[in-house]
Parts: C-alpha cells; structure tokens; sequence
C-alpha cells in the first residue's frame, strides 16, 4: 500500500501527541505522589477527607502513584506500548466507581474515577487512530 505524504506527517504528530500525552499523564501521577507523600494531612482535607491517622497508608499510596508514573513512561518510551498504562486506569476507574457507588465519599472520589476514565480513553483512542496495539512495539522511535 503506498503512503502518502501527508499520512507520515500525520502519523509522525499522533506519534508526538501520544507521547506528550503519556508523559502528561505520568506527570499527574507524581503530583498526586507527592501530594499523598508530603502533603498527607493538607492534601486529605482538601479532597474532603478526615485527616488520616496513620499517616502510613496514604503515603504509601504516594510511593503507588510514584511506581505507577515510572513504569508509564518506561512501557512508553521503552518498549513503544501503552497497556499497563491502560490496565491500571481501568482498575482505579472500576475501584473509585465502585466506591462511589457503595460508600460516602467525598468529591474527590467521582471526579477521579472520570479523570482516570478520561486519560485511559484518550490513550485508547491515540493507539487506535494510529492502528497500534496497547502491548509492545508500536511507532518509530521513543
């Protein structure tokens, strides 16, 4: 099948799109990091929790968000995929619904369930439109 000229440009700016995307979404990852990390008690009212005692809990969840981010950009730039990425959006999507749905939670449980919901589509939709899997190799170059 030939190409033409303007499809390689094309495919050439998903290519970029998709990894700004990631990294934006691996940098979201950190901050939340670092807010459950350093922030604990600030960060726990702000989304309308009770200040959380032991602090240990939540800020083992910064270290998960920490993980998480690495191996969104090592999967990426790596190894040219984007499933992991896809896979724990989903389980966080699934987990904050269903938390939503079961229990009281503040505002911040339904806004990130939607959030999460959000940032896996657009990857899914970004592999799609670029004929790629999620798994393995996929585009030229990191």
């Amino acid at each position: 099948m030939l190409t033409r000229p303007g499809d390689r440009r094309s495919s050439e700016g998903l290519d970029r799109l998709e990894r700004t995307l990631v990294v934006l979404i691996a940098l979201h990852s950190v901050v939340v990091g670092l807010l459950l990390t350093f922030a604990t008690d600030w960060g726990a009212r702000f989304g309308g929790f009770p200040s959380p005692v032991p602090l240990f809990f939540p800020r083992q969840g910064g270290a998960f968000h920490f993980v998480v981010a690495a191996v969104y950009l090592v999967e990426r730039f790596h190894y040219r995929g984007v499933f992991l990425l896809v896979l724990t959006k989903s389980i966080a999507v699934v987990f904050l619904v269903l938390a939503t749905v079961l229990t009281d939670v503040p505002w911040l449980v339904p806004l990130s369930a939607v959030g999460d919901g959000l940032m896996a589509v657009a990857v899914v939709l970004l592999r799609r439109a670029r004929g790629l899997p999620l798994l393995g190799r996929g585009g030229a170059g990191p």
